[in-house]
Parts: structure tokens; C-alpha cells; sequence
């Protein structure tokens, strides 16, 4: 039992063969998929994946990058989309202050939104954040204290001292296979000592295909991979890790759960 809990299975690399990409989750033991949007454009395809696929779900949101380019996907607008049957987070959202594709404050701006929908959702808000720590802190940390929120750090590579915050904010955080590659050693160490019961593990596919597989077009199959690397690493047994990173996407997630 795996769970695979954020990927793009609309990206080019995955969109041309979806039906041939389930078929090899579900061969290494894949049971559920997070199919993540972007940008608004995509939410049609994306939910249209999930309504065809019983373990495929859906999120809403707009990525940081797009922030500039979606003025209009206000709290309202996620809202009325997040209440479809198939989907199960809001994002994902958050601020990138690597690339800096939109401008910061609208970034913000954009991030707040999708917290307000999951605020009076419910529904898990999907964080992404790089070279942004302290905005991404600050800023979740002033919305926690209006109204408490569920959430994840998706695809976490930054610093023990952000983990160590996040998981006083209660947030989970998801580990992609950029723990599996061999200049990720202060991601291994945050990994080693990650409480297990906030612990999630994503592809992130298609891209950060991990050991074995990189310079290959990631998906959803190699999470099976991510999770053996990670269950070695904290001297635990794979099945019981794959067992407790389900447990917690459902706890997360619960929307989707059985």
C-alpha cells in the first residue's frame, strides 16, 4: 500500500501515456495518486483524471510562478471548485523567491487566497516554498493564528529549523526523491528525524525522478523507490513506512479516505 501524494499526471511526459502510467503505480503497489494543478487551466484535466480513476484524486490552485497571470482565482472561486466529490486539497500555492516568475507580493497575495479556501474548507492547503522561508513562515504562521488550517509542505527541501516550525504549525511534510540523490545530505538528516506520524512521500513526477531512475521522466511507479531509500535511511521496515505515509495521506486528506 502506497500512496503517491503529489504529482502532475497532466505534465507533458505523463499526459501522452496516463492510462500506461496508472497501470505501473498500480503494478508496484501505487493505490492512491494526488493529481496536482497549477494553474486554472488545468482544472478541467486535472479533475477530468480523477472523475476516470477511483485512485486518482484532485487538487485546485494556482503555483506561485502563475500568480501574475490568474489576478481573478480569488478565495470565492477555489471555494466553489474544492466542493467537487474528487477533489481534496487547494493548491498548489506558495511562494518561490528562486525563479521570482511573479511578482512577490502578489505571490503573497495569491498564497492568502488559497489559505482562506482552505480555511473554510477544510480541505489540506499544498505549500510549495523555495528561497522563501521566512515569508512562508510568517505568513502561515498570521493566518494559523485567524483560523487553524491543515496543510502540507509538498516536496520539502529546506532547512531543519523550517521543519522543526512547520511541524509546530502541524503541517506534515512530504519527502520526493530528491532525498534520494547524493547531494541532498542536509534533506537526509531533516529526513532521518521527521516524526513519522507527519511524514509523506510524493513524486512530484514528472520531475525529481529518483535513484535509479534519474534523467528519466518521473512518475508516480517511483515512489516505491523513494519510500525504500527513505525506510533505509531511518532504519525502518518498508512495508510498516508505506503503511504509516498511507495512514497519514488519509488522516491529511480525509476527504479521500475509505
Amino acid at each position: 500500500m502506497l500512496v503517491d501524494s503529489h504529482c502532475h499526471l497532466n505534465y507533458k511526459g505523463l499526459a501522452e501515456q496516463q492510462g500506461e502510467v496508472l497501470v505501473r503505480a498500480r503494478e508496484r503497489g501505487v493505490t492512491a495518486m494526488l493529481n496536482i494543478a497549477t494553474r486554472e487551466s488545468e482544472w478541467d484535466d486535472v479533475l477530468a483524471a480523477a472523475e476516470a480513476n477511483p485512485d486518482v484524486w484532485a487538487s485546485v490552485g494556482i503555483h506561485p510562478h502563475d500568480a501574475d497571470h490568474h489576478p481573478d482565482v480569488d478565495t470565492a472561486k477555489l471555494v466553489e471548485r474544492a466542493a467537487h466529490s474528487r477533489v481534496i486539497g487547494i493548491g498548489e500555492t506558495g511562494l518561490d523567491y528562486y525563479y521570482d516568475k511573479s511578482d512577490r507580493a502578489r505571490q503573497q497575495d495569491s498564497f492568502r487566497r488559497h489559505i482562506h479556501a482552505s480555511q473554510q474548507t477544510g480541505l489540506p492547503i499544498i505549500v510549495h516554498t523555495r528561497d522563501a522561508e521566512a515569508d512562508t513562515l510568517a505568513l502561515l504562521g498570521e493566518e494559523m493564528a485567524r483560523a487553524v488550517f491543515p496543510g502540507v509542505i509538498h516536496c520539502f527541501t529546506a532547512s531543519d529549523d523550517f521543519a522543526r516550525k512547520a511541524l509546530d504549525l502541524g503541517l506534515y511534510i512530504s519527502i520526493s526523491g530528491i532525498v534520494t540523490f547524493k547531494n541532498a545530505a542536509e534533506l537526509q538528516a531533516t529526513a532521518k528525524w521527521l516524526p513519522q506520524d507527519r511524514l509523506l512521500i510524493e513524486t512530484d513526477s514528472p520531475f525529481l525522478a529518483p535513484v535509479p531512475h534519474r534523467g528519466k521522466t518521473g512518475e508516480p511507479a517511483f515512489v516505491a523507490d523513494t519510500l525504500a531509500f527513505l525506510a533505509d535511511l531511518r532504519g525502518e521496515e518498508k512495508d510498516a513506512l508505506a503503511a504509516v505515509t498511507s495512514a497519514n495521506f488519509y488522516t491529511l486528506f480525509n476527504k479521500a479516505a475509505p
